[in-house]
């Protein structure tokens, strides 16, 4: 009796698949797409055109039921954009990365606005002794180089004296370097000057965003 119960256990398993599988195959026959052209015009076929391949599909069944999606092929056009906007929004998420670790900075140096102000105050004086030197050596330089001119101008080319004679050489040197001298120390005056303010716009920055956190 069990054999018979096997066999046609079997048997009934084998008419399922079989229908299984002819119910899939009809399925796949009667396989339809639809699509949207750029006109608005609603297509269907069993197959896309290679004209429309670009274009999202609805996959239908038989009764003309939507039971799938397919996206269309992606355009150079297409394909630029999405990394553009994938840029734009690691960029963002960067941005937000590094608020978040700057905030956690802020918390985990000071405790007060005064600490900040405090230190953003050493550092403004630390600027300011270093614009008051590099300018002593400047105001010194450009009396220096008056002298070596005044001195040099009686001799060519600081004289329009035909008779002169030519500038020594050392006497030129000094000139020369004199000069190149001032010119970097004004541009360190410069540099250093624009490093006090922007500490300063850093330091505002820093306090109003620690009184934002602290909700005060």
């Amino acid at each position: 009796m069990g054999t018979r119960i096997g066999v046609t256990l079997l048997a009934l398993a084998a008419i399922v698949l079989s229908t299984a599988s002819s119910a899939q195959r009809q399925e796949g026959s009667s396989r339809l797409y639809r699509w949207v052209d750029k006109d608005g015009v609603v297509h269907y076929g069993d197959s896309v055109p290679p004209e429309y391949a670009n274009l999202d599909r609805n996959i239908l069944n038989g009764q003309g039921v939507a039971v799938g999606f397919e996206e269309g092929e992606v355009t150079p056009a297409e394909r630029a954009e999405i990394a553009r906007r994938e840029a734009e929004a690691e960029a963002a998420r960067q941005a937000q990365a590094e608020i978040a670790q700057h905030d956690r900075m802020l918390l985990d140096t000071y405790i007060t606005v005064a600490d900040i102000e405090d230190l953003r105050d050493r550092r403004l004086e630390l600027l300011e002794s270093q614009i008051k030197v590099t300018e002593l050596y400047l105001n010194n330089l450009r009396k220096r180089l008056v002298g070596l001119l005044d001195e040099a101008s009686a001799f060519k080319p600081y004289t329009t004296n035909s008779d002169a004679p030519q500038i020594p050489a050392n006497l030129a040197l000094d000139v020369s370097r004199t000069t190149a001298s001032i010119n970097n120390y004004e541009k360190t005056l410069a540099k250093t000057r624009v490093d006090q303010e922007a500490l300063r716009t850093m330091f505002d920055g820093d306090i109003a965003r620690f009184r934002q956190i602290k909700g005060r």
